[in-house]
């Protein structure tokens, strides 16, 4: 019986994976394919859906779009860009092209699923197929299993048995040759974000450096950093975290470089930081299995008693908590350098999330859902993974009993109110004593740093210590 033939030439999609080097597709549809295409979709069934069109994702996308299609054109390739609706301009322009198969990387979010099937069936009918590759991540779907063969729910058994699985080849990188066949010149521009309906935003500002280059950029950085990690990450105030997150969100660095280097530094130095920032990372990898293996995930709590939480879901209180105007400083510096910025510290997301739902009693999605339209990192599983982990919904997730006081949060990881004064400027002339709880200032403190409660900075919206009694009082009745 003989095997299949190859197909003869290709159409690579680029998603979530904006580089030409390391990338799983690219580097089979080279070796296997004599005519290779390339195509990126800006997505209406996604784009038209977001709510605000001055969205730092987008004109992230867009710069390291253009970036990707001259470093295709630096190899002898060429990228197609597009703003259609996918599934349908996909199967179109396989068929124009006529190419015998579309390669593409795996996407493990219930939408893109639907998306690749569709996709998969529209090319069947014109005798062309889908061929997809582990890309994103290090172990995908079943490849990490309990000795029973089941799937983990909770973290540290299933980073252990993720270190077992590693070889001296899991981290090499997928090689990329020049393209062998220049293909035709596509003469349609790269549509701008003007035509698609969005703007500029203050992503320059900001001095967020999109695409391959700006990733690098940051590696670099970090790599000096790396070794303090484990220690510099919990403070807002300083330089402690990689930053890379947004460019593992759009594929401009291979999750292999970012993992290899973690672990080979922790082995071979035996580096806290990078044994951290290693461990970091297969957290990543855990939540895209949890989203696969339980996708009821998405909508619904990991642990289905949960859905039963009485929740207050007070409309005023959350608007506060979206606008940082909670008369909490550090809650209210970590909303707002979200809304400046589209970023948020990884210490501060688990400390506002704890106070929304746990000391406002407002269920986790109201916030998942603010995060996903907001961060400029957002990623599907992960959002939802530190979601649920913060309100005691998901898998391994803090027990309900452990709820976050943000006053004594803030006075261990911002003991100066340095993150604080920077983004609530209001009250930056309190002194440290006060500058986490500007309501127990002295009137004299307050007149002196002309602080006005009520007007020039909120009282606090809520009381802690009755809020937290009413939470555990709201979980123990949904336990039942």
């Amino acid at each position: 019986m003989t095997a299949p033939a190859m197909p003869s030439s290709a159409l690579v999609w680029f998603r979530r994976d904006l580089r030409c080097l390391d990338h799983a597709a690219l580097s089979a549809a080279l070796r296997e394919c004599e005519v290779v295409h390339c195509v990126f979709i800006f997505d209406r069934e996604i784009l038209d859906l977001l709510p605000d069109k001055a969205d730092r994702r987008v004109e992230f996308i867009w710069e390291s779009v253009r970036e990707l299609g001259q470093a295709l054109a630096a190899l002898g390739g060429e990228l197609i860009v597009q703003h259609a609706v996918a599934r349908d301009a996909i199967p179109a322009l396989a068929r124009a092209l006529k190419v015998n198969a579309v390669y593409a990387n795996h996407d493990y979010e219930p939408h893109a699923i639907a998306r690749d099937l569709a996709v998969k069936k529209a090319l069947n009918t014109c005798g062309a197929d889908l061929h997809t590759f582990k890309d994103q991540v290090i172990f995908e779907k079943s490849e990490i299993l309990t000795q029973a063969s089941g799937t983990f729910s909770v973290f540290t058994p299933y980073k252990n048995a993720w270190l077992k699985k590693v070889t001296p080849q899991t981290f090499n990188a997928h090689s990329i040759t020049r393209f062998k066949t220049k293909s035709a010149p596509q003469v349609k521009a790269m549509p701008s974000l003007e035509s698609m309906g969005f703007a500029r935003t203050n992503l320059s500002a900001l001095k967020i450096a999109p695409g391959a280059l700006g990733a690098d950029a940051l590696l670099a950085d970090f790599a000096n950093r790396i070794d303090h990690y484990d220690e510099a990450r919990n403070f807002p105030a300083i330089k402690g975290p990689s930053y890379l997150s947004v460019h593992l969100r759009f594929g401009t660095i291979s999750i292999r470089k970012l993992a290899g280097l973690a672990y080979e530094r922790w082995k071979s130095l035996d580096r806290d930081g990078a044994a951290v920032w290693l461990s970091e990372l297969i957290w990543r990898d855990f939540y895209f299995q949890i989203l696969h293996h339980h996708p009821h995930v998405v909508g619904g709590a990991f642990k289905p008693a949960y859905d039963k939480l009485n929740w207050r879901n007070d409309p005023v209180q959350f608007k506060a908590w979206c606008d940082g105007e909670t008369g909490f400083p550090i809650v209210d510096a970590a909303m707002r350098q979200l809304n400046q910025t589209g970023y948020m510290h990884n210490r501060l997301r688990m400390i506002v999330a704890s106070f929304l739902t746990k000391d406002l009693q407002i269920d986790w999605r109201w916030g998942e859902k603010y995060f996903a339209e907001k961060l400029i990192d957002f990623d599907l599983a992960a959002n939802n993974g530190g979601w649920q982990w913060a309100a005691s919904t998901g898998c391994d997730a803090q027990p309900y009993f452990r709820i976050f006081n943000p006053q004594s949060q803030s006075e261990k990881f911002d003991e100066k109110g340095q993150f604080i004064r920077r983004y609530v400027p209001e009250i930056a002339g309190l002194a440290d004593k006060y500058i986490h709880t500007p309501a127990a200032a002295p009137a004299m403190l307050l007149d002196a740093a002309a602080i006005a409660l009520g007007k020039s900075y909120p009282r606090p919206i809520v009381d802690h210590a009755t809020a937290r009694e009413m939470t555990l009082a709201m979980y123990k009745a949904a336990r039942g």
